[in-house]
């Protein structure tokens, strides 16, 4: 976990399954804070959603992260919170799991975008 990375720029943070974590770590994602504290966090069926809720509440207040990866079905079950979130900074992105393939229908921030460029499309 190198200290010179939050001199250089902003971090991408991951929220999902240990699949997803482990190959994002692997890539040199992985970063602890100051206060200790990382940006990620592994979800298993036994994670509430509370837990869900409140980490990716704290990743949208650290400004030292511009990207939020989270897995879609993740995002699922914080659908209210993610909507809510309307800043572009940080930017969040949904993803697949191994387990649940992408569904572009329900990625409301992909809809938000396509609006942007095409009206009609929030209309779906």
């Amino acid at each position: 976990m190198a200290l010179h990375s939050a001199i250089k720029g902003k971090l991408i943070s991951v929220i999902g399954d240990e699949d997803t974590c482990v190959g994002f770590l692997l890539g040199g994602v992985g970063e602890i804070n100051k206060n200790r504290h990382p940006n990620f966090m592994v979800v298993d069926k036994n994670t509430a959603v509370s837990e869900l809720e409140d980490c990716f509440k704290r990743f949208l207040k650290r400004d030292d992260i511009d990207i939020i990866l989270i897995n879609q079905n993740c995002a699922e079950l914080i659908r209210h919170v993610i909507d809510a979130h309307t800043s572009p900074v940080p930017a969040v992105l949904e993803i697949p799991s191994k387990d649940h393939p992408y569904d572009a229908s329900k990625d409301s921030i992909l809809r938000r975008a396509r609006g942007m460029f095409n009206p009609e499309d929030l209309v779906r």
